[in-house]
């Protein structure tokens, strides 16, 4: 039992990428990863967001996969790591064939840690 759980978190651990990660990474000229909001809120609601990220709305992500990149990994963020959209989005990007994860901080955790920030111009 005490090994069918360490597989299951080894799982679910996989699933989420941390922003140490993400912050080394947007320091490249060629970063490989995007940063996707899939938080379903128009802007002014949202206010802000992760600095360089790209909004597409977890309810429009399905049929935007045409427009991405298949040669770059992509992580989805949303409100809090507690919520679902961040995990729906994750679920459409990881089944249609994209290398993708979950920021493990989310917004939330982003923000609590005085990373880049960049307001939503409206």
């Amino acid at each position: 039992m005490k090994s069918e759980k360490i597989k299951l978190l080894e799982t679910l651990l996989s699933l989420y990428i941390n922003h140490t990660e993400i912050v080394d990474d947007m320091a490249k000229t060629d970063p490989t990863y995007v940063v996707l909001d899939v938080r379903n809120a128009p802007d002014f609601v949202k206010k802000d967001q992760i600095k360089g990220a790209v909004a597409i709305p977890a309810k429009r992500l399905a049929s935007k996969l045409d427009s991405l990149d298949k040669r770059k990994t992509y992580v989805v963020y949303d409100w809090t790591a507690g919520t679902t959209l961040g995990k729906e989005a994750l679920h459409i990007l990881l089944s249609a064939g994209f290398e993708a994860y979950e920021l493990s901080c989310a917004l939330e955790g982003w923000k609590g840690m005085n990373l880049p920030i960049e307001q939503i111009v409206q």
